[in-house]
């Protein structure tokens, strides 16, 4: 009995702190992800609690982490495929409209020079008028002249206090001349942040901005809201309205304001991807690039791991634990510890290959600066770090051939050859197959090789877009969306749709193939 109510007392807090959790998520502005917390909360307890659903607690962690971690992330990327989300169009629209009219400029001829002083925690402002360069009065003259005029604010704790009103200026009198010295100019400088944050409202009304290491302004801001969510620029009462097309602010001219603001754009990213020459090209290229790479990968790792197998099976090889373990090495590396002690032996003025090639032959090739000599390296690479997994693989499904075969054979005078391609490859191949698919897929998106050891170089010419002979959909995908200038998310993630559906279509085909070995065994 003490127990059931320890357990209610404790589902009860844990209940009011989940939801307290949704009411702060629904506040914040997120009203969507707040009813969708509610319902994986109520969807949660009611899995946990009820009787009718206790066969269904065992699945649902898995279940809930597959929707969480894999389902979510495919359909939000799959969204942002059909928006123009980018470096430029980040913001939402409320927050672009506020941005633009919260941009200022200062009023001409409203600036006044400012003295900063301290008394232990405490700081306060002298402002006094800017003095004309062509004026002729003598400098203690104007001295005099701008004393009589200057401002002086209140005592603030500067770097702590909180001012949500401007900070009011009096007109100094002569009997409240400064007695000690105001700061200098390097105090001033550290102190900018927190300048920054006054405003001084002056006895005529008149509000000041920090405007500079010496100068408080007058800012105005530069738009004011017009009808309809469009702008109207202060200075040339230009209407200037947004355009829910292309994501921008617009002038009547076309010309754009920036920040741009989030929109759909329906398949536009996927017709650019088809259509716009300067992009279907280097797309093009690095999509066969990535075929080619993927497929030439799965067949040298397969024809040396197979050979290699083939061998250390051979029951008459000596030392052949030895041969197997040295041969595992390159697996039990860390890949990118691996890879980067590649690029350093393909350098190529220092590293090692190249200084071999030269001794030999008097050559020393620009692996990452030719674009397929950097293909052939990637191979090489990728083959050395791939090849003992298959060999592994293959040593298995050759130890599971029943040896009367080969006996057989032998009886029937059949050489090696014969017996590798009449038996042993015919057992082993079909086997492996789904494997060698599921190495396909690996590899068409093996990101990592590529961006340690080319990062996509050397690049295509005269494209608008950051791309690379070397580049792979998946680093490409990358480059656009995180790297160079052109921080395109929206084109990212069309073209990961993209990658998404090839991989799925590459694993529907494994598993199809799966079930044929698995018919054909029974």
């Amino acid at each position: 009995m003490f127990g059931k109510i320890v357990k209610g007392v404790a589902i009860t807090l844990l209940a009011a702190v989940l939801l307290y959790l949704v009411g702060l998520i629904y506040i914040r502005g997120n009203p969507l992800w707040a009813v969708s917390f509610l319902a994986l909360l109520v969807f949660t307890f009611y899995i946990f609690l009820a009787p009718r659903a206790y066969n269904y607690r065992y699945l649902f962690p898995g279940l809930a982490g597959i929707a969480i971690f894999v389902v979510f992330p495919l359909l939000y990327t799959v969204q942002i495929g059909f928006t123009n989300y980018s470096a430029v169009n980040l913001l939402s629209f409320d927050r672009a409209k506020k941005y633009l009219l919260d941009e200022t400029v200062r009023k001409e001829g409203s600036g006044m020079h400012f003295s900063l002083y301290q008394d232990n925690e405490e700081y306060w402002l002298v402002l006094q008028p800017m003095q004309n360069e062509d004026d002729e009065t003598t400098a203690e003259q104007a001295d005099i002249d701008s004393n009589k005029q200057s401002f002086i604010t209140s005592r603030i704790k500067l770097l702590t206090a909180t001012l949500k009103q401007p900070l009011d200026a009096v007109l100094q009198k002569n009997d409240t001349k400064q007695t000690n010295e105001p700061l200098p100019i390097s105090r001033i400088i550290k102190l900018r942040q927190a300048l920054s944050n006054i405003k001084v409202r002056l006895p005529d009304g008149e509000i000041l901005s920090y405007a500079g290491i010496r100068e408080f302004a007058f800012m105005q801001s530069v738009y004011t809201e017009g009808p309809e969510n469009s702008l109207n620029k202060r200075a040339t009462g230009e209407t200037i309205k947004p355009n829910f097309d292309t994501g921008f602010f617009e002038t009547t001219a076309g010309a754009r304001l920036s920040p741009g603001f989030k929109v759909g754009i329906g398949i536009n990213n996927y017709i650019r991807m088809a259509t716009d020459p300067e992009f279907r090209r280097p797309f093009f290229y690095i999509f066969i690039w990535t075929v080619v790479f993927a497929g030439l990968t799965v067949f040298f790792t397969l024809a040396v791991g197979f050979t290699l197998a083939v061998i250390l099976n051979w029951p008459s090889l000596r030392f052949s634990t030895m041969y197997r373990t040295l041969l595992f090495l390159p697996y039990a590396v860390p890949g990118f510890i691996s890879i980067l002690i590649f690029k350093g032996l393909f350098n190529a003025n220092f590293g090692e290959i190249n200084i071999i090639l030269n001794a030999l032959f008097g050559i020393k090739p620009q692996w990452f600066a030719d674009a397929t000599l950097a293909k052939i390296m990637i191979l090489i690479v990728n083959t050395w770090l791939g090849y003992p997994y298959i060999m592994i693989l293959c040593m298995g499904f050759i130890k599971a051939i029943p040896y009367d075969l080969y006996e057989a054979s032998a009886i029937a005078g059949a050489g090696p050859l014969t017996n590798f391609f009449k038996i042993t490859l015919p057992l082993t191949i079909k086997p492996l197959m789904p494997l060698l698919i599921a190495s396909f897929a690996f590899n068409f998106n093996n990101f990592v090789l590529i961006s340690l050891l080319t990062t996509g170089r050397p690049d295509f010419l005269n494209t608008h877009v950051p791309a690379g002979t070397t580049d792979i959909l998946v680093s490409y995908t990358y480059r656009i969306a995180f790297e160079d200038s052109g921080q395109n998310f929206g084109l990212a993630a069309a073209i990961s749709t993209v990658i998404f559906v090839m991989v799925a279509l590459l694993s529907i085909l494994n598993l199809k193939l799966t079930r044929v070995n698995q018919q054909e065994s029974r």
